[in-house]
């Protein structure tokens, strides 16, 4: 008597891709089976993001039902694991970016390396050290506006405070690729929050000028009835 397609994936009889096809259409057996393969792994990841157990825990229910709404997405183009792995990692990196993010030190988080010895302030442009400290909301928006690989570095890195061996681990990229998008990262960062303090000092110019003319009437008026 044949196996039915359930008592085949209880036995792993079925290859995963046909495991990953039957989930894709909605085979609950399939998907058990693909959450009781990696599960653990999932776990794994979560806990070294996050280095706490009840919120790896809680992190890991939200990977497996986010698979279950995205896995139609799978296209096989990359292995299974790494696309669970990449989803899962992104799936963390969002819990990060709702956090509140620290208020950094501009010499910490855009710190001089080896690979770019530049100053920080640009002739003729505003200088970033002047503050000491990023504007919040301008770092979260200049952030968010970073490329996704950026981004997954800078934040795991400046933010979290991982060494690169640890987020080579973590996103499956080798350390050299970790360090390039940093300073890719920070270079970007730097060119962004230029960005937004020349676009704030041209709003401060125009709204004392709009100041300017609107009270130049009054004086006149005034002037007037002396």
């Amino acid at each position: 008597m044949p196996l039915s397609v359930e008592q085949e994936l209880e036995m792993n009889d079925i290859p995963e891709e046909e495991t990953i096809r039957l989930a894709q259409e909605g085979n609950a057996a399939a998907f058990e089976q693909l959450y009781r393969r990696y599960s653990r792994r999932v776990y794994s990841l979560c806990f070294r993001m996050v280095k706490n157990d009840s919120e790896a825990e809680d992190l890991t229910q939200e990977a497996f039902l986010l698979l279950f709404r995205k896995i139609h997405t799978f296209r096989g183009e990359a292995r299974f694991s790494t696309w669970l792995h990449r989803l899962t990692a992104n799936l963390v990196l969002m819990r990060f970016r709702k956090k509140r993010f620290p208020e950094m030190s501009l010499d910490a988080t855009l710190e001089s390396q080896e690979e770019d010895s530049r100053p920080l302030m640009e002739f003729g442009g505003p200088d970033l050290r002047l503050s000491g400290m990023i504007d919040h909301v301008n770092l979260t928006r200049a952030i968010e506006q970073l490329p996704d690989g950026y981004r997954e570095v800078f934040i795991l890195h400046d933010v979290e405070g991982y060494e690169h061996t640890e987020i080579a681990r973590i996103l499956g990229r080798t350390i050299g690729n970790s360090k390039s998008q940093l300073f890719k990262a920070r270079h970007r960062l730097r060119e962004l929050l230029q960005e937004a303090l020349r676009s704030r000092a041209r709003e401060e110019r125009q709204s004392t000028r709009r100041l300017a003319l609107s009270e130049h009437p009054a004086r006149r008026f005034q002037c007037a009835k002396a």
